[in-house]
């Protein structure tokens, strides 16, 4: 296993005054043995990162170092890393075993490894049964388990995912999750996983690095990123409904905007007076939306409640009211958290 640091690292594609950068320095280290997701929007640089780190795009500049030593200048195959794709990339001439032993074979590792290797990462997947089947008679979940074999067998000291699960149905997206979680508890390999779904990074992640366009906006755990959002960009992007940030919230700080979590706004006989504007069923909750009742601001605002409540009629005002301790204010500006501090009487 290794560390990973990150340190002032950029991209840039092109030269002098036409160049464009892409990645704006980011500093970050990941701990040995950690499993660290890179979450953001389509287009925010994160597979970029992630491939900087495997050296399949070169540094502009910067250090990126695994275990202390610097890989700039390194070829992917000595970095010691294996890489699982959204593609899973299998040959599909192959069996699952010879797809699963075709690296190992190319470095001349002996027979009785290979066969050693390639049986334990089969039964910590679960995927024995399969190894004589070729990849086309496997789903799609089968598949990115025989391309995470195939990593496995390499025992590299970092793993790094690009989006493994993007091309699998939800069902089975939530059952790789766990499996993936499963595979770091019992190999404890040092892991970048690079996704755009925040509910596989809530998930998966120890800690977080959460992207927006080449910005390191937010890096802790997933607690400290959805409790204490440290920009209205993390804020908006880490939830589902995301966080409502609100200009023109009753009592609001000078200059700031605020933010409160729609789960976190509770329907009460007086507090913001709100127009209902609709009102979604989602099984087990209900989501309301609003407006202000009695002002031309067009702001939205989003209520998460338990099914067992009352749904608001469509059009009605009703109240609600924020609850103290999880009341977020950000500058109006820079949108950076500010002080959580509201004003007593």
């Amino acid at each position: 296993m290794a560390s990973i640091t990150l340190k002032n690292v950029i991209k840039r594609y092109g030269y002098g005054k036409t160049a464009t950068q892409v990645i704006h320095g980011i500093n970050a280290e990941i701990l040995d043995g950690e499993f660290v997701v890179i979450v953001g929007p389509s287009g925010c640089g994160k597979s970029t990162l992630l491939r900087m780190v495997a050296g399949l795009e070169e540094i502009s500049s910067g250090d990126i170092a695994i275990d202390n030593r610097v890989v700039n200048n390194l070829e992917p195959s000595e970095r010691d890393i294996a890489m699982v794709f959204q593609n899973y990339a299998l040959y599909p001439h192959m069996s699952v075993f010879d797809n699963m032993a075709y690296g190992l074979k190319i470095a001349k590792v002996p027979v009785e490894e290979i066969k050693a290797r390639v049986d334990k990462a089969a039964r910590i997947l679960e995927i024995g049964p399969f190894l004589n089947r070729k990849p086309r008679e496997l789903s799609g979940g089968q598949r990115q388990r025989v391309a995470m074999g195939r990593a496995i067998v390499r025992q590299p000291r970092v793993f790094l995912f690009d989006e493994p699960l993007s091309n699998l149905d939800a069902k089975l997206r939530a059952q790789t999750r766990l499996e993936i979680q499963k595979l770091h508890r019992e190999l404890g390999i040092t892991s970048l996983f690079v996704t755009h779904d925040q509910v596989e990074a809530m998930t998966l992640a120890q800690r977080m690095i959460v992207m927006n366009a080449g910005v390191m906006e937010q890096f802790g755990t997933p607690e400290e990123v959805y409790n204490r959002p440290a920009t209205t960009f993390v804020a908006s992007f880490m939830g589902s409904p995301p966080m409502n940030l609100l200009k023109n919230a009753p009592d609001a700080l000078p200059n700031t905007i605020t933010g409160v979590r729609p789960e976190h706004l509770d329907i009460t006989p007086s507090g913001w007076a709100l127009r209902v504007e609709a009102v979604e069923m989602l099984g087990a909750e209900r989501l309301t939306y609003g407006r202000w009742a009695h002002s031309v601001d067009d702001e939205l605002v989003i209520i998460r409640a338990e099914e067992s409540q009352t749904a608001p009629a469509l059009g009605s005002t009703i109240c609600v009211t924020p609850r103290a301790d999880k009341i977020h204010n950000f500058d109006a500006v820079t949108g950076q958290r500010v002080s959580s501090d509201r004003p007593q009487g």
